[in-house]
Formats: C-alpha cells, sequence, structure tokens
C-alpha cells in the first residue's frame, strides 16, 4: 500500500476527477460504494435531505463551500489552497478490499493524515473515493466550518507510511517491501528501492519537504517584488515566478520516481536456473 499526497488546490473538483478517473458530472450519482467514508458531521446536511445520493458536482460544491462561507480564512502563511489531496493504491496483486474494508482504510488514514479527529464532528470536510480497483482517494477542505485553518501534522506523509504498514499487516494484504521467501535477495532489493523511494518522497513532499520550502520562500519574495513600483521589479518577479514551477516540476519527477523505486519490477531468472529450464533430462 503507498500513500502518495498531491499538491494542494483551491478547488476540489480535479482532485475528484482523477478519484473518479472521469469528469465530474451533474446526472451521475455516487453512493456509498463510491463514497465509502466521510467526516462525521456531514451526517447534519443529509438527515433531512430527500435526496439521499449526491451527484458527483454536488460532492465537490460541498467540498468547496468552506471557501463561500469563510472568504477571508487562509493558512498563516496567507495561502488559499485549501483541498488536500492523498491516495494509495494497493499492490497489484492484492486481494480485493470488500467496502466496510475500505471505509476502515479511509477512517484511519484520515486519522494519520491529522484530517479527522476523533470526536470532532466540526473540523474538516473531507470524503473517501473508492472509484478505480486498487485505489482509494482522500480530499479534504482544510477550513473549518467556524473559519479556522486546520494544520495536518508537519510528518504526516510519516505516519500515513506507518499507517499504511499497519493496515496492510491487520488485513493481511501485501506489503510494498515484502516478497516470496524463496527468492531473499530481490526481498532485499525491493526493500532498499523502497526505501530510496521513501527519501524522495520526503524531498517531493507538498507542505513538509525541503523543496517545498524554498518553493514557497521563492514565490513569497516574488509577491513581494511584484508589489514594488517599476518595470524591474515586475521582470525579477516574473523571473522568480518561473523558477517556483522549475521547482514544482523537481517536485512532481522526484515523486513519480519515488513511485517506480516501490513498484515491484519483473527480475531475470538467475543463469544457472535459466541454465537448467533449457537442460535435457
Amino acid at each position: 500500500m503507498i500513500p502518495r499526497l498531491h499538491e494542494r488546490t483551491h478547488r476540489p473538483h480535479d482532485p475528484l476527477e482523477e478519484a473518479l478517473g472521469r469528469p465530474v458530472s451533474p446526472n451521475e450519482g455516487l453512493t456509498e460504494h463510491t463514497i465509502v467514508a466521510h467526516w462525521p458531521g456531514l451526517d447534519y446536511f443529509t438527515l433531512d435531505d430527500e435526496q439521499r445520493i449526491w451527484t458527483s458536482v454536488q460532492w465537490a460544491e460541498h467540498l468547496e463551500d468552506p471557501y463561500l462561507e469563510q472568504p477571508f480564512a487562509a493558512s498563516p502563511d496567507d495561502d488559499r489552497r485549501a483541498i488536500l489531496h492523498l491516495d494509495v493504491r494497493l499492490h497489484p496483486d492484492d486481494r480485493e478490499l470488500t467496502g466496510p474494508e475500505w471505509a476502515e482504510v479511509a477512517q484511519r488514514l484520515a486519522r494519520a493524515a491529522g484530517i479527522e479527529i476523533p470526536g470532532k464532528e466540526h473540523g474538516c470536510r473531507w470524503i473517501a473515493v473508492q472509484a478505480q480497483p486498487g485505489r482509494l482517494d482522500l480530499i479534504a477542505n482544510l477550513i473549518h466550518l467556524d473559519g479556522a485553518w486546520h494544520a495536518p501534522p508537519t510528518d504526516k506523509l510519516r505516519r500515513l507510511a506507518q499507517e499504511a504498514r499497519r493496515i496492510e499487516q491487520d488485513l493481511h494484504l501485501i506489503s510494498v517491501r515484502s516478497d516470496p521467501p524463496s527468492r531473499p535477495a530481490v526481498r532485499a532489493a525491493l526493500t532498499a528501492s523502497a526505501q530510496l523511494g521513501t527519501i524522495l518522497t520526503q524531498l517531493a513532499d507538498e507542505q513538509a519537504g525541503p523543496l517545498a520550502a524554498v518553493r514557497g520562500l521563492v514565490e513569497h519574495t516574488a509577491h513581494r517584488i511584484a508589489r514594488q513600483p517599476g518595470a524591474a521589479g515586475t521582470d525579477t518577479a516574473h523571473r522568480l515566478e518561473l523558477i517556483a514551477r522549475r521547482l514544482h516540476v523537481i517536485q512532481q519527477d522526484l515523486d513519480t520516481t519515488a513511485t517506480r523505486l516501490v513498484q515491484p519490477r519483473a527480475v531475470p531468472a538467475p543463469d544457472a536456473v535459466r541454465h537448467n529450464a533449457h537442460r535435457s533430462p
């Protein structure tokens, strides 16, 4: 099970479309087989709602509502990108999980990511989408109902990885670090790759990674310079924005590379095995 944290966005529509694998639609109703879990406060919105099944557009609007209700809410660094999106993918050879199992995975990962706090019904709005085989997406709005900005833990990526390992054990799933005992060399290689992948994932972390900090400083400097009078300031701000975009591309490349590192690869059989396979009895 591989957790991945995406860059925060302003709107939930793109993350929801990625989770569904198709565009959001005002005509497509999403049942509990697709929205397998959600924040507890949602019950207050559906208690008197005769329409029990919401369309994908309505789900996106529900996640977007805090922007309209709290137009001045922002993070401590004045960031209005409040939509958090993370996904997890099972090993390709894993069994198919049931609906309740997906719901359990969603709740546990939401708590590990810090977007669900047990006993707090008026925190973040979030939903868990299970629309593609072996994949679960969590989408949350970090603006609370009272306008406060929710700050997930800085070590959320590490906590997600640890919880993913526990879920694998509890649900008897295949770990990204496991392999058949008859191939210890391959297992060791996969474990090393997973460790290196974890390092790259930390570097690419959109919220707490070192590149994210550098990128944030560059963007902040660009915004401040843009406010200075004169064409020189405008040109410098534009150059800094281009640098920030290149840093974002580097983060995405690192994240892609990290994902490839932890994916199991087909390993050719040793020479002795190949020779034996073609030897006549």
